[in-house]
């Protein structure tokens, strides 16, 4: 039931897409036995409280934590939506468990700050943490922040569009070849 009400905004689709693109890049380069940055050694050890202090500026000053945000009204819309198209009857009563609720589940969004802080201190010293925040609170890192949305938006539409000429110019390529050896595919 999850997947069904998956959020359908735009930034959620293009974060979702850019991830999934990202993945499976890092899996391609595992298998291809390029290096994967791991955590280091010590990363065993739970995170000093100002690290994940650090850890956890870096989350809400380089916007990850708006992909988290929007998580909660988005899923509680589209149960909504669902629900009352075929419970129209429900709906007074809904609105009023969903405004209920919504506390509940925005303070689980905020878990996910703290969860993404607790992963980002495992791979970053405190003082590369520092920096990166740093870098996220000034002006240039503020216009990145803002300018995120749109570029992800534009870098998943561009990926789609590469993948789909690279499939269709590699399989041209390999009938032209296989052609050459007796093969028709």
């Amino acid at each position: 039931m999850r997947a069904m009400f998956f959020h359908s905004s735009p930034l959620a689709k293009n974060v979702l897409s850019l991830l999934m693109l990202l993945i499976g890049a890092q899996a391609s380069l595992a298998q291809q036995g390029a290096p994967v940055v791991s955590p280091p050694q010590n990363a065993a050890l739970a995170p000093s409280p100002s690290s994940l202090a650090a850890a956890r500026a870096l989350v809400i000053a380089s916007g990850i934590s708006r992909s988290f945000a929007v998580v909660i009204p988005q899923y509680m819309k589209q149960i909504e939506e669902s629900l009352t198209q075929t419970r129209p009857e429900i709906a007074k009563d809904l609105g009023a468990v969903l405004a209920q609720l919504k506390t509940e589940f925005e303070r689980q969004a905020d878990d996910m700050i703290d969860i993404a802080a607790q992963i980002y201190a495992k791979y970053l010293s405190e003082s590369e943490l520092k920096a990166a925040a740093d870098f996220f609170e000034s002006s240039v890192g503020k216009k990145y922040v803002e300018t995120q949305p749109a570029l992800l938006g534009e870098m998943v539409s561009a990926m789609q569009n590469w993948q789909a000429k690279i499939s269709a110019d590699m399989m041209t390529r390999v009938r032209s070849e296989m052609r050459k050896k007796g093969h028709e595919i």
